[in-house]
């Protein structure tokens, strides 16, 4: 949950652009017919329509998600609750990306008509909210898929449930469920690299200055820190687990060496 000066989360972002970009991958292979997936291409075929990609949230992973969809010649959707983003999607990819507003009429309407629904929703530090119910679900065509890329923070279908790279699929009312906890880890070279450079200067703060000195000058870096000498330091974390909640500040400022 480092933060940075616009308010996104750099070390999380290279994760989410990998398990964004592999969300796709992984769905059009899992649409095949052999893996129990409807029969369709992604990117049809002259005289057949392409496949429709839905994707909630229009965060990292969603866009590169989208970004990934739209270079295979799917018909892609993003839906997300915040007008700005939409507005930025819009800009940065023109009439090629369709977008809505997340209401639970467009979601419903969306996600029933779908081939491939990708899970993108992030809620810093907090569970991810179930957009789609177990009844949405069975209402999907059969043989169509879901990778739910918010399982690390329990999913955002309500048929969601954690698999591995070992298991990664199964078939729940009907519809390809794709789970896997830990998707960078199957380009565990490609995510080692990013995620290396992203941590780098971390890093070397920390190793300049100690943690405490480190956290003491960046407010961005402080607001990674979650649990410090017994405390809860993150408000999302300690809402969740019903705990008391102390601010990294004075937490630091209490323990100072």
């Amino acid at each position: 949950t480092v933060t940075d000066a616009r308010g996104g989360l750099p070390l999380l972002a290279p994760m989410s652009e990998v398990a964004g970009r592999m969300a796709v991958q992984v769905g059009a292979h899992c649409l095949e017919k052999e893996q129990g997936g409807i029969g369709v291409l992604l990117g049809g075929v002259p005289g057949v329509p392409a496949a429709k990609v839905v994707i909630l949230g229009g965060g990292v992973s969603g866009t590169n998600a989208a970004r990934m969809a739209m270079g295979m010649e799917a018909y892609v959707t993003v839906i997300d609750r915040s007008l700005p983003r939409l507005y930025e999607l819009d800009l940065q990819f023109g009439a090629q990306l369709h977008t809505l507003f997340s209401t639970m009429e467009n979601i419903e309407r969306e996600v029933t008509a779908a081939d491939l629904v990708i899970g993108a929703v992030l809620i810093p530090g907090a569970a991810a909210p179930k957009l789609v119910s177990r009844a949405l679900v069975r209402a999907m065509k059969p043989g169509a898929v879901v990778v739910d890329i918010s399982i690390d923070q329990g999913g955002c279908f309500e048929t969601s449930r954690p698999t591995t790279h070992a298991t990664p699929t199964y078939v729940e009312e009907g519809v390809v469920h794709y789970c896997v906890t830990n998707m960078p880890g199957a380009v565990a070279r490609t995510s080692t690299v990013a995620l290396n450079n992203a941590t780098l200067p971390y890093v070397l703060a920390i190793a300049d200055h100690g943690w405490q000195g480190a956290l003491g000058e960046d407010a961005h870096l402080r607001d990674g820190l979650n649990i410090c000498r017994g405390h809860v330091t993150h408000s999302a974390v300690a809402r969740d687990l019903n705990l008391l909640f102390t601010s990294s500040a004075e937490t630091l400022l209490r323990h100072k060496t």
